[in-house]
């Protein structure tokens, strides 16, 4: 297992360094970045003066040195718009997010595996029809149209929810949380839910394809033959051995709930990192816009990391070939 794991990682620095080297390269290619610090009313020496404090006169390979070891300390420089550390910001928004990609997953888990084997089971009955039929709304829609609908329907019309914002939060010192408070799971239900359609229905899909599939074979007919209850075969023996393909999509989703939180957050104002990394796209802020997609990349790379030890100690296949 320590092989597996040492070539699993030896991948896992490779992908890094790639986007590293992507990220390092907004600094040179997406405009100026002392035009972006300074107004046009700068003098050449001040301008000078800035491109030597910043190293921007080294060689390209020194100050993509610099970038990494500064990386590796989660120094992403000052911010060009706001001039505060990139670090400090990201610290401020994580905890929105990490929430909100929490509470989807959450909801997209339980829905997604309930609803899957339900319909698995009870392929032939109406209420499976319903849900599979109600399910196609999560992939065939974008988010902003299903995120603007509940804002609509919710918030407009029933005046149930509250359309934006965080709501009430409470700062345990290390953390500010909204899930606390009554306010604050107000705020993250319309979101959350918007943000796990898409997964839930995957996870739906998937989930009953594969327990159709394992249904039909012989050890679930043997253990039926030896009098096992339903519930024992339907979730001990059958859910069992869909983990696998079920682990890759759930390892998946969840990078790209973080990934794709942006379009979720700026429609509903949640001030998490995927609006900031909106607003820092909009005014051209580089050091938020590297920061961001290496602090993506490494969520990506550490989950697949965990999905690739959960294949070695789900599924024997794997520790045997290997």
């Amino acid at each position: 297992m320590l092989l597996f794991i040492l070539k699993r990682l030896a991948q896992s620095f490779l992908v890094m360094a790639v986007v590293s080297a992507i990220s390092f390269s907004l600094f040179n290619f997406v405009g100026d970045p002392v035009n972006n610090m300074v107004g046009q009313d700068a003098t050449r020496e001040q301008r000078v003066e800035i491109r030597e404090k910043l190293g921007l006169n080294d060689p390209i390979l020194t100050q993509y040195a610099r970038f990494v070891g500064n990386a590796l300390q989660g120094d992403f420089g000052l911010s060009y718009r706001i001039r505060r550390p990139v670090d400090d910001l990201i610290m401020e928004r994580l905890p929105a997010t990490i929430e909100l990609v929490f509470v989807s997953a959450i909801i997209a888990l339980v829905f997604g595996i309930g609803l899957g084997v339900y319909t698995g089971i009870k392929r032939n009955s109406w209420i499976s029809r319903a849900v599979l039929s109600i399910s196609l709304v999560g992939v065939s829609l974008p988010t902003f149209i299903i995120g603007i609908s509940l804002i609509y329907l919710f918030a407009v019309i029933l005046r149930w929810l509250p359309s934006s914002g965080r709501g009430g939060t409470v700062d345990l010192g290390w953390w500010t949380t909204s899930l606390l408070t009554v306010d604050g799971w107000r705020s993250i239900l319309l979101p959350a839910i918007t943000l796990s359609l898409f997964q839930m229905t995957l996870i739906l899909r998937l989930v009953r394809a594969e327990m159709l599939e394992v249904m039909r074979t012989d050890y679930i007919k043997f253990a039926r033959a030896r009098g096992l209850s339903d519930r024992s075969i339907h979730f001990v023996h059958a859910l069992r051995n869909t983990l696998v393909p079920v682990i890759t999509v759930i390892g998946l989703n969840i990078g790209a709930l973080i990934a794709f939180s942006v379009i979720t957050e700026t429609v509903f104002q949640w001030p998490g990192t995927g609006l900031m990394f909106i607003q820092a796209v909009n005014f051209v802020d580089v050091p938020i816009m590297a920061a961001y997609l290496v602090f993506v990349a490494l969520l990506f790379v550490f989950i697949n990391l965990i999905v690739d030890i959960l294949y070695f100690v789900v599924d024997p296949r794997i520790r045997l070939g290997g």
